[in-house]
């Protein structure tokens, strides 16, 4: 994810992902705007471990979010193959309410923006738009859009990153 070299036009992809993801615990797919199967989301594991596991269509576990990670400080971690994969933690001394850094074990950091709560922000490298999150022309309700700009970006990386921020913006409205 560091290096990224421009070249190709990026060609959008759309994933739709259900708003209360933590309070489903049950397994359910996210789809992609042709309908097909992009990520399960395995609600055995949320209601066993407080984990959230999000897989490939062929059950292989792409990341990893454990809910409990929370309830100590104002931190998310991301995991990969039983690592940290990234952290997630709003960025202080920002003029923006709605803002979260997102640091990846590499070093790269990725910056979190817009009404999270809403459903309404951005995800950014160095400036670069690399996923727009909306609910807007959205007909579902309880469900908005990741859509990943970036054809090399890391789709399901950026998807958890959409979950991650928004619980902790509810956690946060909760308080």
């Amino acid at each position: 994810m560091a290096h990224y070299s421009g070249g190709r036009p990026p060609h959008p992809h759309k994933y739709f992902v259900r708003d209360k993801i933590f309070a489903i615990g049950d397994d359910y797919w996210i789809e992609d705007e042709q309908g097909r199967h992009a990520f399960l989301v395995d609600g055995k594991a949320l209601r066993l471990r407080d984990t959230l596991e999000l897989k490939d269509p062929s059950g292989q576990v792409l990341i990893v979010l454990r809910e409990k990670m929370f309830s100590l400080r104002d931190t998310m971690t991301i995991e990969r193959d039983d690592r940290p994969l990234a952290s997630v933690r709003r960025k202080r001394l920002s003029l923006l309410r709605n803002h979260f850094r997102v640091t990846l074990v590499d070093g790269t950091v990725l910056d979190v923006s817009g009404r999270i709560l809403d459903r309404e922000f951005t995800v950014e490298y160095d400036g670069e738009l690399l996923a727009h999150i909306s609910r807007q022309w959205l007909r579902v309700r309880d469900t908005y859009a990741v859509n990943v700009v970036r054809e090399d970006a890391d789709a399901a990386l950026l998807i958890a990153v959409a979950v991650c921020v928004i619980r902790m913006a509810e956690r946060e409205r909760e308080d």
